[in-house]
């Protein structure tokens, strides 16, 4: 019996995902247990399993679409089975709008084309053919669909170095109004200079409103030479963190303070740790930031209304502190939070934080503890590169976020007036200045430095 296969829900804050590989697809073979496609949320990818043997008689996505949670994916059954009932009983997946010359049906389990639907997808009329006359708009390695050319050659783009973003490649009409919105406007003369000569605007026009007129068109690059760029489709988790990035430091008043810790005593205390790990008395590895983190969670009990969250006219203070760790991956930052951190012994919380490192790493990590709503307050550390100083941004609604810095000997009055080199280790906090006044921030980063200074740990 034929059923029917859909987008699982990863996690409650996650209402799309993204295919990245379809494993089987429509009229492929399959057993239970078979992977038939795998996807990925905003940071964490994941495969879907074939509940049943059979066939896969539908598949209603492609690779590259994003796919609504608990929308219909595939359908799996018996080869010829009737699944009809199943078409009509479902709704219809989303349109995924792609420009493409393939007819688009309306229906998989039949060959019945809509011309409407088609025409009004693609702006082409079932089985027309692409104008000969474009052929020498797309003499690039990309094939360029007719609209795309139309325009293309309307405002003198060269497509021959264009990777388009339609099937296989293909270039469309979006890709080139992607270039046109980075361009400014031409004149008549300048678009056809630009046409004939092959020059190219700047950045910016000389014209009325920054239109650039044909001064303003440069030479391109020879092709003989070759291109010295590789142009790469960005990833899908690269944008969430482009756009989370972005509306961090337009929607908040971040400011950032810097200041050093002495280290010598939870270098001593790595030291003792580790001596430990190796006798066998410990069997999990306490590094210098776990014990940064124990610390910044002693400071932040002090100080809750730095554990906050900024959410406009109100201020949410938690009475628990659910701490977020920066963890850097193959596909890019992410950053997971340990809930009700502040219940943990130091050991707890290097277990904790191993834990969610290996599963962001290996892509299977929950995507609840992504979300920057999960977490109260976050360290970031840098330490390990060999960073002095930096400005880590805040993880909205987050009021604050802690940069450890490296560990350098900077000059210290160890008494009687007799100076020395000692080893300080940077923090840097950047905080929202909308939730926190400065020097209610300065406190607290100091205190973090007290705790560093003064941490004891009774294992």
């Amino acid at each position: 019996m034929a059923v029917v296969v859909i987008m699982p829900k990863q996690g409650q804050s996650v209402e799309s995902c993204i295919i990245t590989e379809l494993k089987k697809k429509k009229g492929d073979t399959v057993k239970k247990g078979d992977i038939l496609f795998s996807y990925e949320t905003d940071k964490a990818s994941f495969e879907e399993e074939s509940p049943a043997g059979g066939v896969v008689l539908e598949c209603f996505y492609g690779e590259g679409d994003e796919v609504p949670v608990l929308e219909n994916m595939m359908i799996v059954g018996e080869p010829g089975e009737d699944i009809s009932s199943l078409l009509t009983g479902l709704e219809e997946p989303k349109e995924v709008l792609k420009e493409t010359i393939e007819p688009v049906s309306t229906h998989s389990s039949g060959d019945v084309t809509d011309p409407e639907v088609t025409t009004q997808l693609t702006g082409e009329v079932p089985g027309q053919r692409e104008n000969p006359a474009l052929q020498n708009v797309q003499s690039g390695t990309s094939p360029v669909s007719p609209r795309a050319g139309k325009l293309a050659e309307k405002n003198a783009i060269d497509t021959s170095a264009l990777l388009g973003s339609g099937p296989k490649g293909r270039i469309i009409e979006k890709d080139i109004q992607a270039i046109l919105q980075d361009r400014p406007k031409m004149t008549p003369l300048a678009k056809k200079l630009a046409a004939e000569e092959g020059m190219f605007p700047q950045s910016s026009g000389t014209g009325l409103a920054g239109t650039a007129r044909a001064s303003d068109l440069s030479a391109s690059v020879s092709s003989g030479y070759g291109n010295d760029y590789e142009d790469r489709k960005i990833s899908n988790m690269r944008k969430i963190i482009a756009r989370s990035m972005h509306a961090s430091l337009q929607n908040s008043a971040q400011l950032t303070h810097h200041l050093g810790a002495d280290a010598r005593n939870i270098l001593a205390l790595r030291k003792k740790m580790k001596a430990m790990l190796d006798e066998g008395q410990l069997d999990t590895n306490i590094t210098l930031n776990d014990m940064v983190c124990f610390s910044v969670i002693k400071a932040l009990k002090k100080y809750s209304s730095v554990n906050s969250h900024f959410l406009g006219d109100t201020i949410r203070y938690f009475n628990k502190v659910h701490l977020g760790l920066a963890v850097d991956t193959e596909r890019g930052l992410m950053v997971p939070v340990v809930r009700n951190a502040d219940d943990l012994s130091i050991t707890g919380l290097a277990r904790q934080f191993k834990e969610i490192a290996v599963a962001c790493r290996n892509g299977s990590v929950n995507p609840d503890i992504l979300s920057p709503e999960a977490g109260t307050f976050t360290v970031s550390n840098l330490g390990n590169y060999g960073v002095e100083m930096f400005t880590p941004v805040i993880n909205l609604p987050q009021s604050a976020i802690l940069g450890v810095n490296t560990i350098v000997p900077r000059p210290k009055d160890i008494g009687d007036g007799v100076y020395a080199f000692v080893p300080f280790i940077g923090l840097s906090l950047t905080y929202d200045h909308r939730s926190l006044d400065g020097g209610e921030a300065t406190r607290f980063l100091k205190q973090i430095a007290i705790e560093i200074e003064n941490l004891e740990l009774n294992i």
